[in-house]
């Protein structure tokens, strides 16, 4: 044991300053909550990919997908993802969660064995347009459940582990198609592209009931059976000790809490920006690959999954580093720059296909920080859970309603591979959002010379010393037992009681 101490005081996971009580309450938590949420996220990126696997294995000449249909039957699963996010996303901070996401889990798993018998096209704009409509709690709902649960200090390393499942869930259905269309192809009369969507429903259903005896809910609504009573205010204590507060309900202000400041607008844009310049490293990737007469459907499908392999890598890396570092733009920015890069020597395409897999998998790198996107605006909103859930459903959408318009108009399949204009567009947009980058920082620097400062707020509000945002970690230290942190507060809702009455 000694051994794993040492390694994760290394790794900095659990940070030197933590008490014993502390380190033993995060690992309860990372048990938990990285558990579902990981798991629920590995189903839909394994039911979701499924598609672009069958699609180059079968599926296409068997449904007739010609032309930009497989363009459509993605974005018509965005249609579906997009129009309950937000709604979602309100309904969660309010409804037990972990009844609820393993429940449209269910529905989505069920929608994806639906697409395993089809035999049109219309049947699978239809299937696509309901696997995303039931898919829609998945991340979101995930998202802001994993950003409610961790201090700063620990929301980088965190969000690369469940950002980590995206590319695996990936990659795995990358090497499940080549299976099932080497082994399954022809058993029981169906094609093996039919057997992916089978075998991935077979995944998916079961780990519903994980949500069900795990996920935790957020800290000051739990009710689950592997906290006690003291862990479960040990929880919310070391949330508020680094400014991150407490449910304030949802009612008519949330709109004027969500829109009312410059976090909204500003995240909208930088996160979609960056969101969408390693698009090639998808479709536009497997697509080319699939151009290549030396390589066989196999080849193809495990090819194509080294780009998801090296996402993997740049994530865990940079979210690492952001924690070391202590912040989350300076990561991103890297990532930007290597964007630009890639696209551009894509647009020139006439390189060496060896400067093509460069760019293709660099994509795959700059892909890791687009996962600090997200506990970044958790850090900026962390004074309104409420606010908080709805806003990353709102930048959430905004990338989804992107991704149901550009595919069709920059990266439309009968362009591929060469995907001139596409190519055009992600340098365009990639120069663009080098500039964007560091407005969020600006932004909180202006606000902070006028006085504005929702974390010492927070703080304040709590009946907790602001010197606490001067300490070299964030969460609750041996310095300060959560016993004191407990009485503090409790001697501040004595007052305020006693001024109530």
């Amino acid at each position: 044991m000694r051994i794993v101490d040492r390694f994760t005081e290394i790794i900095d996971w659990y940070p030197k300053h933590m008490s014993k009580e502390e380190r033993h309450l995060v690992f309860k938590i990372d048990w938990l909550v990285l558990s579902f949420t990981c798991i629920s996220y590995f189903t839909k990126n394994l039911d979701v990919s499924a598609l672009t696997n069958a699609y180059i294995s079968g599926m296409k000449e068997d449904l007739n997908l010609g032309g930009n249909r497989l363009n459509y039957a993605t974005s018509m699963y965005y249609v579906g993802y997009a129009i309950f996010q937000i709604p979602s996303n309100i309904v969660l901070t309010r409804l037990p969660a972990e009844y609820y996401l393993p429940a449209f889990e269910v529905m989505w798993g069920l929608f994806t064995l639906g697409t395993a018998f089809i035999t049109s096209y219309q049947q699978l704009l239809i299937m696509r347009f309901f696997v995303g409509f039931t898919a829609t709690a998945c991340w979101v709902g995930n998202m802001h459940i994993v950003n409610s649960w961790y201090t700063r200090q620990e929301l980088g390393k965190r969000n690369a582990i469940y950002g980590c499942v995206s590319p695996v869930g990936s990659m795995f259905a990358g090497y499940l198609q080549s299976a099932a269309y080497t082994h399954l192809r022809g058993v029981r009369g169906l094609a093996g592209w039919r057997w992916l969507f089978i075998i991935c429903t077979i995944i998916t259903i079961p780990c519903a009931l994980i949500g069900v005896l795990f996920c935790p809910n957020v800290p000051d609504r739990t009710r689950s059976r592997w906290f006690t009573e003291r862990e479960k205010q040990l929880c919310v204590d070391r949330l508020l000790k680094d400014g991150f507060a407490k449910t304030r309900g949802v009612d008519r202000t949330l709109f004027k809490r969500i829109f009312g400041n410059w976090r909204i607008y500003v995240f909208f844009v930088v996160a979609n920006l960056y969101w969408l310049t390693p698009y090639p490293s998808g479709i536009p990737y497997t697509l080319w690959l699939k151009s290549n007469p030396q390589y066989s459907v196999p080849m193809v499908n495990n090819l194509a999954t080294i780009a998801h392999g090296a996402t993997i890598v740049s994530t865990m890396f940079f979210g690492f580093y952001s924690d070391w570092r202590k912040n989350r733009w300076e990561p991103i920015c890297y990532g930007g720059i290597l964007i630009l890069v890639c696209n551009v020597l894509l647009l020139v395409w006439n390189v060496p296909n060896g400067a093509k897999f460069f760019a293709f998998i660099g994509l795959g790198v700059a892909n890791g920080p687009t996962n600090l996107l997200m506990p970044w605006l958790a850090e900026f909103m962390s004074h309104d859970l409420e606010a908080r859930s709805a806003s990353i459903a709102i930048v959430n959408v905004g990338w989804v309603v992107v991704n149901c318009i550009v595919p069709i108009i920059a990266w439309p399949t009968v362009s591929a591979p060469r995907y001139r204009g596409g190519y055009i567009w992600s340098t365009t947009m990639a120069v663009i959002q080098i500039f964007f980058l560091p407005l969020p920082v600006m932004m909180e620097r202006r606000e902070r010379k006028r006085g504005i400062d929702f974390r010492r707020k927070v703080l304040e509000e709590n009946g907790m010393a602001s010197a606490g945002l001067e300490e070299k970690g964030s969460g609750v230290g041996d310095d300060q037992s959560f016993e004191e942190v407990g009485k503090t507060m409790n001697e501040k809702e004595v007052e305020v009681n006693a001024v109530a009455v």
